[in-house]
């Protein structure tokens, strides 16, 4: 059995990327940044809200604090990523990303739901909520938190860590948001129900976004196929536009982190066909035309090397009766 060491494209995830090194090195910047700012604010919005008796200041407080955790997380799983692959770990550590996404969704969900049961017991047992300092708070929340969402806003929008960055901000920009017309409403008509209707608002919008979050993530964790691609339509690409390639088959195309495309498949060639440059070829066609950078190509003549019985057709076509010429594998 043959190896040609050439066709296989060696762009895991623990070796430089260039451009993208730099957009991630950015991204961990911006990411400490809005842990800091929000950090530093949670403990004063915590004891307005405390002081003020505003479930609006305290709910939004708890979003800042899991927010924290969670932006610290994210820092971390950039500064994870930067590491080297290893022997156990042959693509790195840029998975922790989509992990840090996924908990992040799983974090928004908890606090949500804190926030609906805390709404529906104050609804049930009014409570006296000082407007005037409520309002003060929840202003210099606002502006910290806008601080922090166009700090953030200026990285990659395709990295689901960043997304997930992103979101938490977002949360804790229309918690501080709604505690101002909170504040607003009580000051002026002294209707304390408001505050606890307006969590409850703001926990649901939040759900929706990390509901998204969450599948975005789970989708690359379970190895999907990327949304912006089609492996059907790639095999067909492939065959119609790579000379001497008859079929594609055993196909498979994922993302490691949401951003970084990869594929491997079976190419069966033509007879007298070169398999250096058909794989060549092949791997040319993938980055080009599908954006796929890394790519392992195994080329076959007649039969393939594989059992019959796991072969995974793109297409209804019998190799049973080609002989099995050259089963040499390119990885």
């Amino acid at each position: 059995m043959a190896h040609d060491h050439g066709s296989h494209d060696h762009g895991s995830a623990g070796h430089s990327h260039g451009p993208g090194d730099v957009h991630g090195s950015t991204d961990k910047k911006r990411v400490l940044v809005a842990t800091c700012l929000t950090a530093g604010f949670m403990v004063a919005e915590a004891l307005g809200g405390w002081l003020t008796g505003s479930l609006a200041l305290v709910a939004d407080a708890g979003h800042m604090l899991a927010d924290a955790i969670a932006l610290g997380l994210a820092w971390y799983a950039f500064h994870l990523t930067g590491r080297p692959a290893t022997g156990r770990l042959t693509y790195g550590f840029a998975r922790v990303k989509t992990l840090v996404a996924y908990t992040n969704g799983i974090a928004i969900f908890v606090i949500a739901l804190w926030i609906v049961y805390e709404a529906w017991g104050r609804l049930m047992h009014p409570a006296p909520v000082l407007g005037g300092p409520m309002l003060v708070v929840a202003v210099a929340g606002l502006l910290v938190n806008i601080a922090s969402f166009f700090v953030l806003h200026g990285g990659d929008r395709e990295s689901l860590n960043m997304r997930g960055a992103i979101l938490h901000v977002l949360g804790d920009l229309l918690g501080s948001a709604a505690a101002i017309v909170a504040a607003v409403i009580i000051l002026t008509t002294g209707w304390t129900p408001i505050d606890p209707i307006l969590s409850v608002l703001v926990s649901l919008l939040i759900l929706t976004t990390a509901w998204s979050l969450m599948r975005a993530a789970a989708h690359v964790l379970l190895e999907g196929v990327p949304a912006s691609l089609d492996r059907d339509v790639i095999a067909k690409d492939i065959e119609g536009a790579v000379k001497g390639v008859r079929e594609v088959h055993h196909m498979h195309v994922w993302s490691l982190d949401g951003t970084s495309n990869m594929a491997t498949l079976h190419a069966c060639l033509n007879d007298g066909v070169d398999p250096h440059v058909a794989v060549s070829a092949i791997k040319k066609r993938l980055a080009v035309k599908h954006g796929i950078e890394h790519a392992t190509v195994e080329p076959e003549f007649g039969q393939c090397a594989d059992s019959h019985d796991e072969h995974d057709h793109h297409h209804d076509h019998d190799h049973a009766h080609d002989a099995p010429r050259d089963r040499r594998h390119y990885h």
